[in-house]
């Protein structure tokens, strides 16, 4: 993450409409799990907290090895990792097509190609990491839908790579907007997002943001 005050600060939520197809059902019981990149793991991770329904959201790496699966190998740009966010969710509260909604609302651009604000390299991608078959096929056809719709100035560049391993992020990544709120990155990257979240998204906003939990030793 670079902070860089001459460009500008995030972008304003773009409205869309919800995806056509969603989940068909919601299981009886249990969570499900996504996972989202869309640039630096900061801001998407402090949306998605903000999320109803959210379980965690913790933040991480994945598209690459476990080996390479730490900030200073991500931050090469050549891991194959994206700095990306795993979502644990009820779907009872909030299904997986609301939260590729949020994601392309207010999380990040979707139309920037490995790069997000003052960030560039292909860790900051926006790439969705379906879990089944369902959120791929669910996937596939919002970005259609809202390519369709021309809601975005600019073509969408988020990628779908299934079958991607997700690894957490070190201690000191995470929780890191709730932690760090006049952070100069996260002021003026972040929490407009986030602000963008409740103005946006009313009914799916929370004011208390749920931590994810970490351990006492320093990465």
């Amino acid at each position: 993450m670079v902070l860089n005050e001459t460009r500008p600060a995030a972008e304003e939520g773009v409205p869309i409409p919800a995806p056509i197809a969603d989940e068909r059902a919601a299981p009886a019981s249990g969570a499900e799990t996504a996972v989202l990149a869309g640039g630096c793991f900061w801001g998407v991770q402090g949306v998605f907290q903000h999320v109803k329904g959210v379980l965690s959201a913790t933040s991480g790496y994945t598209g690459g090895k476990q080996e390479d699966a730490r900030y200073s190998a991500v931050g090469t740009g050549d891991t194959g990792h994206a700095e990306s966010v795993q979502i644990r969710f009820d779907p009872k509260t909030v299904s997986y097509g609301k939260l590729l909604q949020i994601y392309f609302s207010v999380a990040h651009d979707p139309t920037l190609l490995n790069r997000q604000g003052p960030d560039s390299g292909t860790q900051y991608r926006s790439t969705i990491f379906p879990q089944t078959p369902e959120q791929a096929r669910i996937a596939e056809g919002y970005i259609a839908q809202l390519g369709d719709a021309h809601v975005f100035p600019a073509a969408i560049k988020t990628t779908i790579e299934p079958g991607r391993t997700f690894y957490a992020a070190e201690d000191y990544h995470q929780n890191f907007l709730t932690l760090n709120p006049t952070y100069p990155y996260i002021v003026i990257n972040d929490m407009p997002k986030v602000e963008n979240l409740k103005k946006l998204f009313p009914d799916n906003y929370r004011a208390d943001p749920v931590l994810t939990p970490v351990s006492k030793s320093t990465n």
